[in-house]
C-alpha cells in the first residue's frame, strides 16, 4: 500500500526509473557522459521507509558517486534534512563489515543530491537547497552541509536535459496530457489518465511501460493523485504570502492572494492563459480574470 502522501507521479517516476537502464540514461544526462554499460551502475535504493513512511526514490552508485534522486510534486524545503537521513543510513550499509575504528580512512563514495520538480506551480529552473538554511541559529561557516541540486522539469524549463533522457521528456509528457485532461477538459481524473495513455500510446510515448502498468495507473492507484494535496498546499502557500503582507482576512483572502501571485508571475514569464491554468490546475476562466486585472492596474 502506497502511503497516503505519495502521489501517482512519485510512484510512476520511481518505477520509471528503478530499471538500471533508465537510472543510466538519466545520470548521463545529467552529467554530460556517455557510459552505454548499465551493469557498472549498482541500485541502493532505501526499499524499507525510514521516516514518516517515506522512502527514497532512487539511489545508486555510478562512477565512485553515491546518486540520490527524488521527485516531487509539492515544494519541499526539508528535502535536504530528508537526504541527510537518506544518506546516512546508506553508508550505514556501505560501511556495516568496516571498523570506524581503523587507523586507514574508509573511502566512500561522493554524494550528489538532485530532486526533480512538476509541481503545478511556478518555480525556477534551478535552485539550490541548503541543510544550513535550515539552522535555528544562522551560520557563515556551517561544520555540517548539504546540497541539493532542484531542477524544475515542466514545460519550458531543462528542455535539454529531457532532449538528452527520452524517458524523462516521455514521463513529463504522459503528466501534462494528464493535466490537460483533467483541469481544462474538466474530465475525472480516471477519464483524463485513460486518454492520456491513449494519446501517448498512439504518439509512441512510454509504450512499454504503459501497457505494462495501464490498469494500475487507471485503478485503486488513481486516487494517489495530488490533488487534495494540491488545494492545501495551496491554501498554505496562499496563507504565507498574506502573512508576509500583514493580510490576516482569512483563507479565502490568502487563496486569492496565490493565485494572483502564481498567476503574474507566469505571465511575467511569457507563459500563455491555456499553459498557466493547465500547469497550475486553475479555472482558465480566473487566470484570464487575473490577467484583465493586471492590465487595468497597468493602464491605471
Amino acid at each position: 500500500q502506497v502511503a497516503a502522501d505519495v502521489h501517482y507521479k512519485d510512484t510512476i517516476f520511481r518505477k520509471l526509473f528503478s530499471e538500471k537502464q533508465e537510472a543510466l540514461s538519466l545520470y548521463n544526462a545529467l552529467n554530460n557522459t556517455q557510459y552505454t554499460d548499465y551493469n557498472e551502475l549498482e541500485v541502493v535504493t532505501l526499499e524499507n521507509a525510514i521516516y514518516m513512511n517515506i522512502k527514497n526514490d532512487l539511489a545508486f552508485i555510478m562512477d565512485s558517486s553515491l546518486n540520490m534522486y527524488e521527485h516531487q510534486s509539492t515544494y519541499g524545503p526539508n528535502m535536504p534534512l530528508r537526504n541527510l537521513i537518506y544518506v546516512a543510513s546508506e553508508y550505514q550499509k556501505l560501511i556495516s563489515n568496516r571498523s570506524l575504528f581503523s587507523q586507514r580512512p574508509i573511502k566512500i563514495p561522493t554524494p550528489r543530491f538532485v530532486v526533480f520538480f512538476n509541481g503545478m506551480y511556478p518555480e525556477e529552473e534551478q535552485k539550490i537547497l541548503k541543510l544550513s538554511d535550515m539552522f535555528e541559529s544562522p551560520t557563515s561557516e556551517p561544520e555540517l552541509e548539504l546540497k541539493v541540486l532542484v531542477l524544475n522539469i515542466n514545460r519550458g524549463y531543462n528542455e535539454e536535459l529531457k532532449k538528452n533522457c527520452k524517458t524523462l521528456r516521455d514521463y513529463m509528457t504522459y503528466v501534462d496530457k494528464v493535466r490537460s485532461y483533467h483541469h481544462l477538459k474538466r474530465f475525472s481524473l480516471e477519464v483524463a489518465v485513460e486518454n492520456a495513455i491513449k494519446e501517448c500510446l498512439e504518439e509512441g510515448v512510454l509504450v512499454d511501460f504503459l501497457k505494462e502498468n495501464r490498469s494500475q495507473l487507471v485503478g485503486a492507484s488513481i486516487f494517489e493523485y495530488d490533488e487534495e494535496l494540491f488545494k492545501k498546499d495551496e491554501y498554505e502557500y496562499g496563507m504565507e504570502l498574506g502573512i508576509e503582507r500583514g493580510i490576516e482576512q482569512g483563507i479565502e483572502q490568502g487563496r486569492e492572494e496565490a493565485l494572483f501571485e502564481i498567476v503574474q508571475t507566469c505571465l511575467n514569464n511569457g507563459k500563455t492563459c491555456e499553459e498557466i491554468a493547465m500547469f497550475n490546475g486553475i479555472p482558465i476562466a480566473k487566470v484570464q480574470e487575473i490577467q484583465r486585472n493586471l492590465q487595468n492596474v497597468g493602464e491605471e
